[in-house]
Formats: C-alpha cells, structure tokens, sequence
C-alpha cells in the first residue's frame, strides 16, 4: 500500500490550513482566492476553515479514543493509493507517494473517505463508516469490505467517499519531502 499526498507546486508539499491559527488560515485561503482562482482550494465558501478545524478536532478525538500515537497537534493529510480526482485539484499539481512500510502506523489514523463528509451532519445514510475513524488494521478490514472509493466512485455519483483519507500524526516520514 502506498499513500499519496497531493500539493501544488508552488507552495510546496505538506503545507496544511490547520496547522495555521483561523486567522493566519483565513488569509492564506483568501491568497489562494487571488492567485488560484482554477484551484479547488479557491472554490471553497467563508466558512471552510472553522468548518475544517472542527472537523480535525473530532478526528482527533476519535484516533486518540483509538490509541493513536500523535506527535504532531495537526496531522499530515495523504491517500491511500491513487486518487485520480484529487490530482486535479490544484494548478501546479504535484504528488508524492511514501510506501506505508515507512511509517509507524499505530501514527496514523483513517476515514473511509475525507473526513469532512465522513463527520458532516449532512451525510445520514446509514453506512457503517460514517463519522469513524480508523487504525491501519482497521482501514485494512473495510478496504477488504469495500474496495477502495476511487475504483467505484472517483466521480463522486455514488456519494461523497471519493479516497481513503490518511491523518499521519507525525513529522516521519513527510520531514524528509518537505522541501527547504
């Protein structure tokens, strides 16, 4: 298995809104706005980022209650496996893909799709993984159950599940991407 992040170029890989104050966030996204307008980032509404910072706060609720190590207060957000639809997301796309065996997985938390819709109020359709997260033996289950998104949803037609998000709640690997 391999994990997948996708950037754009021109900022440089492993940059999260997150890991930003909301006010630090809010201007980076309204840069974005001006500079990206074809970008998905530039598309998002007023109140993605306190929406997002909520959204992180339950995921991290939710791994720790799984025992998950973290290190960082702000995960690293990769993929399991290819995303075809997420590698348009950005202007200057760029990706890179870490073999799992490269990280310490009891580091890594999952949702059986973005964590955004996993954990919206919204989506109330009854499927087992909605608003759970997941340690890599977990994931590894439902990925054997379902398949991955991408193959039987990557259009997005079937419902909001379009990747296998990866939270890694440490700096190993990534530091050694991180381009200086």
């Amino acid at each position: 298995m391999y994990l997948y992040h996708y950037y754009d170029k021109r900022s440089g890989p492993f940059k999260s809104l997150t890991s930003l104050t909301e006010d630090e966030a809010f201007s980076v996204l309204e840069k974005i706005k001006l500079e990206r307008p074809s970008s998905l980032t530039a598309k998002r509404d007023a109140d993605y980022i306190t929406k997002r910072m909520k959204c992180e706060r339950t995921v991290r609720k939710e791994a720790e209650n799984k025992g998950i190590i973290m290190d960082i207060p702000s995960p690293h957000y990769l993929v399991v496996e290819h995303s075809p639809w997420l590698s348009t997301w950005f202007e200057d796309p760029g990706v890179i893909k870490i073999p799992v065996e490269r990280f310490d997985t009891r580091k890594i938390s999952f949702t059986y799709g973005d964590s955004m819709p996993a954990f919206s109020p919204l989506v109330n359709d009854g499927k087992e993984y909605r608003k759970k997260v997941y340690t890599y033996e977990e994931i590894l289950d439902i990925i054997a159950r379902y398949g991955l998104p991408q193959t039987w949803n990557d259009d997005g037609s079937r419902g909001p599940e379009r990747y296998i998000e990866a939270q890694v709640w440490t700096d190993d690997p990534v530091k050694s991407y991180i381009l200086k």
